[in-house]
């Protein structure tokens, strides 16, 4: 009899066994991956499935290394500068250091300036 590789331990709820709901919405991201290009016009029903799994995955990773930093700080809750410092003090997230470079760069004050630029770019666009 053949045995079920990896592959169909994803489909089937992943390492944990678990056959129920998704942690990531399944639709969500189906209409995310349509979006993506004008050539994506089907997608095969396993397809979110592993997408979800693979996020899933980014997020702890992502989750672990931020908690790490958080502990250097002796502090036991994560902020936006403790995911700030994993993405830059890890190769695989470089594709992440500017989006992390703008948001911490910033103070409270910053922020309020940049909705206000982003205000007015919107107003003008219209």
């Amino acid at each position: 009899m053949r045995q079920a590789g990896a592959y169909s331990g994803l489909l089937c709820g992943g390492i944990s066994g678990r056959t129920g709901p998704h942690s990531l919405p399944l639709a969500r991201i189906k209409k995310i991956m349509k979006k993506s290009g004008e050539d994506v016009k089907m997608i095969s029903g396993e397809s979110p499935i592993i997408f979800s799994k693979a996020c899933e995955i980014f997020i702890e990773e992502l989750t672990r290394r931020s908690w790490i930093m958080a502990m250097q700080g002796k502090r036991r809750t994560l902020h936006k500068d403790d995911v700030a410092s994993a993405v830059i003090a890890t190769d695989v997230f470089d594709f992440l250091i500017t989006l992390v470079s703008d948001s911490s760069a910033g103070s409270p004050s910053d922020d309020s300036a940049a909705s206000d630029t982003t205000t007015t770019q919107m107003e003008t666009s219209l």
